[in-house]
């Protein structure tokens, strides 16, 4: 090993929570493996993430990192494709993976004797799959259909079309799911290679969460990850989205039944120290959300006494708004969303919002909100560790996009947290020459 030692973590609450250690090691191979024992439940979370996602994807490729990850769920030289799903679920486990802007993961949650069998299977998935050119080219349609249906949900098409307004140079602006025709003229050697060049140890963590002991989960690390061979360090995006000097437009008139309004700021990474006021910021406008991308936005967030739900909601101009303050590697968007009702027009919408935007610029949040904010966003961070894979999605997450510093440092930050860094983050961030605005406009249904 290269080094191996013991961080102390606190718990994500200053109510009831036990501080936890976190194991970190790097095999020789460069990979990096962070182990967290949580002895509540005989069950144990392995997730597997590369630094990887669509924002390292250049044009003619975009959608590969997505496309790569459906492949590696269609077997290996060691694991036949039919076999991927059933050696998890024998145990009673759950498996699954995603692609976003900056990463790609894998993951397998069952019970803790399954340990051995989860490690196999992503040292195979990291090392070992086929992409056989029949299984490429199902797939090619599979994932073309899931472009198309994204494409006849107003609301995630709009959301595709103003990030790729927003952004100008920087990667960004290229959806996950990719462009159709990259999708439609994509090889097997463009998949194959992807992968080869972004599937290394040196470019990978891993996480374990759960009933484990750790010393003895590294051996087994080390037996099924050790033998696989670093590569070339991936090159890595250097592109600086250039400031935006004055406000963009965006509006869609497709078929459709609901008017659609988003606005878009550019906004700081996770690393940044304006994160934590924006994402207070957020929690006062539209209600705290977490930071857990994998479980955050299932639940809804407390709404009742943010700003834009009175403004917007219970004025009855819209069914729903939603904020989006998403922790990321470089600079990305915050998003707030709104739904007009049935006959209300995308302008009645957009000037009350913009009304309370430029009222909270000018004159920030108050002493109360900003108390509930803290309150329910240290409420929703206790939320995103409810469990073994949430706990291991979150360590993995923040390792990957900067470092889990980032991570056990949120609780800190937001209890210390001021009125003048929110009003500072709000003057920053909602300026007019920083936003997008996009409409959808439903056409009747012919």
């Amino acid at each position: 090993m290269l080094f191996d030692f013991i961080m102390e973590r606190m718990a994500t609450s200053a109510e009831a929570r036990q501080s936890a250690f976190l194991r970190a090691a790097t095999l020789d191979n460069g990979l990096q493996v962070l182990i967290r024992p949580e002895h509540t439940a005989p069950l144990a979370s392995v997730w597997c993430w590369y630094k990887v996602g669509s924002k390292d994807e250049s044009p003619g490729l975009t959608g590969v990192s997505h496309w790569v990850e459906h492949m590696n769920f269609k077997g290996t030289a060691n694991i036949p494709r039919d076999q991927v799903k059933g050696i998890i679920e024998q145990f009673g486990g759950s498996w699954n993976g995603y692609t976003w802007i900056d990463q790609t993961t894998y993951l397998e949650t069952a019970t803790r004797d399954a340990l051995d069998r989860m490690l196999f299977i992503e040292a195979e998935r990291m090392d070992r799959c086929l992409y056989h050119p029949d299984d490429c080219e199902s797939e090619r349609t599979v994932i073309i259909s899931e472009l198309q249906g994204g494409e006849n949900d107003p609301d995630q098409l709009l959301d595709q079309e103003v990030t790729a307004a927003a952004f100008k140079a920087h990667s960004y602006r290229h959806p996950t799911i990719g462009w159709l025709t990259d999708l439609q003229t994509m090889t097997r050697d463009d998949l194959y290679g992807y992968y080869r060049r972004y599937y290394i140890p040196n470019n990978a963590t891993l996480v374990i969460v759960g009933d484990v002991d750790a010393d003895e989960a590294l051996r087994r690390v080390e037996k099924h990850f050790g033998r696989i061979a670093a590569g070339p360090p991936p090159s890595r995006l250097r592109t600086v989205e250039p400031e935006q000097n004055g406000e963009r437009r965006v509006t869609l008139e497709k078929e459709g039944t609901t008017a659609y309004l988003k606005v878009a700021y550019h906004a700081p990474h996770a690393s940044d120290p304006r994160f934590v006021p924006a994402l207070l910021l957020d929690a006062a406008l539209t209600g705290a959300k977490g930071v857990n991308l994998w479980s955050s936005f299932r639940v809804p967030p407390p709404q009742r006494n943010a700003r834009l739900y009175r403004a917007l909601v219970e004025t009855g101009l819209a069914s729903a708004v939603s904020g989006a303050m998403l922790p990321t590697e470089q600079p990305f968007l915050y998003t707030i969303s709104a739904t007009a009702t049935d006959g209300t027009s995308l302008q009645s919408v957009e000037t009350p919002l913009l009304t309370e935007l430029e009222r909270v610029r000018s004159d920030g949040i108050t002493p109360s909100e900003l108390a509930r904010a803290k309150a329910q966003l240290r409420a929703r961070l206790v939320f995103d560790d409810d469990s073994v894979t949430n706990i291991a999605h979150q360590i993995g997450y923040f390792a990957t996009v900067n470092s889990v510093d980032v991570l056990t440092s949120l609780p800190t930050q937001i209890a210390a947290a001021t009125l003048e860094q929110v009003a500072d983050a709000a003057r920053a961030l909602l300026a007019p020459s920083n936003r997008t605005v996009g409409w959808f406009k439903p056409v009747p249904v012919s």
